[in-house]
């Protein structure tokens, strides 16, 4: 378990990793010896958004990832928004279509960056003018989409299905084309 947190945020005491049975006695937690305080490191809430736009998807390309990869719309959930609030305003501050629907995909895991990714198809109108966050935008067909093994990817790959398209998967960085990840419960 890595431990990016190293000090108590209510006393300001080191952290110290202590399981206590509260937990079953099997969960190792940072927790404060002074105080008590434990940093919980939950995973966080993140929106994402399969933008259509007359009859197409739009996927960006975000100013922090290498190379040409493009993806969903993402953003995270602010206190006092639902999940929809949040992501019909992603979509306007990121790309300032409109969002004039929302049908939830699903839920998708994404340990890598501790996050849980509640994913939508949006229905948006408008004119696109990408935030200084995004590069660049491609819209893009639902049967010419490629889907990547990763939340977002799976979000798509999901919603292509709904489609009647059987998605293909391609490596996010490399972009080359991989056969479809399995998928399966712990």
């Amino acid at each position: 378990m890595r431990y990016d947190t190293r000090f108590c945020t209510h006393c300001a005491a080191p952290l110290a990793p202590i399981t206590l049975e509260e937990d079953g006695g099997a969960r190792e937690r940072l927790r404060c010896p002074a105080c008590g305080w434990t940093h919980w490191n939950n995973p966080t809430p993140v929106l994402a958004a399969i933008v259509e736009r007359e009859g197409q998807v739009l996927l960006a390309r975000n100013a922090a990832w290498p190379g040409k990869a493009f993806g969903l719309i993402t953003g995270f959930m602010e206190a006092g928004e639902t999940p929809e609030q949040g992501i019909a305003r992603e979509v306007a501050e990121e790309t300032s279509l409109r969002v004039q629907s929302l049908a939830l995909v699903g839920v998708y895991d994404f340990q890598r960056m501790n996050q849980v990714i509640i994913a939508y198809h949006a229905m948006a109108e408008g004119e696109v003018r990408l935030s200084p966050e995004l590069l660049e935008y491609r819209l893009i067909a639902p049967e010419r989409l490629r889907c990547w093994p990763a939340g977002t990817g799976y979000a798509l790959a999901d919603w292509l299905r709904t489609r009647g398209i059987t998605p293909e998967f391609f490596d996010f960085f490399t972009g080359e084309k991989i056969a479809p990840p399995s998928r399966s419960l712990p």
